[in-house]
């Protein structure tokens, strides 16, 4: 059900999914309880009958440990990375970590202006 929901409001909504849940992760764990988790799809309009979240529940906590992380939650809705993608990222990642000289996980205006040249 969440599935085909996802699929007819697309990337906005799970867009800001990921917004709203690493907002309300706040000791950045990367981890939602199953509260947190039912109040993100109640504010995203996402609602689905009670059954049907147990059951998506346990799909995405198939550790058992009472929470779920965002990682997770997009590949049960998306699946895997197909290879195209995966390359895709791969190269963003290397070109990020061209960047970030300092290590620092962002990178500055300046430093970009270093590496490019828009001209």
């Amino acid at each position: 059900i969440l599935r085909k929901t996802l699929s007819k409001r697309g990337v906005r909504v799970i867009t800001g999914l990921g917004k709203y849940f690493r907002h309300i992760d706040k000791n950045r764990n990367g981890f939602l309880s199953q509260s947190d988790f039912k109040e993100a799809l109640k504010i995203f309009h996402l609602e689905i009958p009670e059954g049907d979240f147990e059951s998506l529940w346990l799909i995405l906590d198939d550790s058992k440990s009472d929470k779920v992380d965002y990682g997770e939650f997009t590949r049960a809705i998306f699946g895997e990375m197909n290879e195209y993608r995966k390359a895709f990222v791969r190269k963003v990642s290397f070109a990020y970590m061209k960047l970030d000289f300092n290590k620092t996980g962002s990178v500055p205006m300046v430093d970009i202006r270093k590496c490019y040249c828009a001209k």
